[in-house]
């Protein structure tokens, strides 16, 4: 893709390097913290995921239900923020709206995947209050959530749901480039797995095809060195991982 064509949140070179939920190691995943720790490791791109609470507004957080982070029962949606605000995450932190992660990071890149329908609105009402949409990428594993997400947020950079990749690599994989194109229309970056069921969706022909369909490809979960190393050679654009300290490190060597 042109860089004169790309959207803000792809403007400048790269690789890039997405924190997954921040950086994790000594913070609660999705919180203030672990973002402010992956700001610091020196990521460029901060990727996260949004709920809705019962009062209706975009929550950070990658589960539906507060068990695994929190120890408790009850799904976010049962709660309202105020509650949410109270919930115990370890670190000193608790749960944050949308709206209070893009005010505390006014300048940083967020790659929001929208988790749930009743997320949607509250999601577009966050970014477009505090303008916000040049700086943010809106994903998700279903095709409509991200295309009602984004026709309420003009302009803004989106990545391939589920069904869009798998007509993507389809098509890159049997070398039919005009259906690789007319897969990704309209979509900014592919970010893909680098394995499903073991097998690789990651690979040269597959980068290639989707470069020639003028999108970026960002490769999800890598946290092994070895791994970020030979995707690069391969030409990814973007690495999602744990290991923002790795892999910041990793392609500063490489530099």
């Amino acid at each position: 893709m042109p860089s004169n064509l790309r959207p803000p949140f792809l403007s400048g070179s790269g690789p890039r390097v997405f924190a997954h939920r921040g950086l994790a190691l000594d913070a609660p995943e999705n919180s203030l913290l672990a973002f402010l720790r992956a700001l610091n490791a020196g990521a460029t791109h901060l990727e996260t995921d949004v709920h809705a609470s019962r009062d209706g507004i975009a929550i950070i957080s990658h589960d539906s239900d507060l068990s695994r982070v929190a120890g408790r029962d009850g799904l976010v949606s049962d709660f309202t923020l105020a509650e949410l605000h109270k919930v115990d995450l370890g670190h000193g932190q608790s749960f944050v709206s949308l709206g209070e992660l893009l005010e505390a990071f006014p300048e940083a890149r967020f790659n929001i995947d929208v988790k749930s329908d009743d997320a949607i609105v509250p999601t577009a009402e966050a970014v477009l209050r505090y303008r916000a949409t040049h700086r943010v990428l809106i994903s998700s594993f279903s095709e409509n959530r991200r295309r009602q997400t984004a026709k309420l947020l003009p302009g803004v950079a989106t990545s391939a749901s589920r069904s869009g990749v798998i007509r993507a690599v389809l098509s890159a994989n049997l070398g039919a480039a005009w259906a690789t194109k007319r897969a990704l229309h309209g979509i900014d970056a592919v970010q893909i797995p680098v394995r499903f069921r073991g097998i690789s969706l990651v690979t040269p022909q597959i980068v290639r095809s989707i470069h020639s369909a003028g999108c970026e490809v960002h490769a999800w979960t890598v946290n092994d060195p070895a791994e970020m190393r030979r995707l690069l050679d391969m030409g990814v654009d973007g690495l999602v991982t744990d290991r923002t300290d790795l892999a910041v490190a990793l392609i500063s060597a490489r530099a």
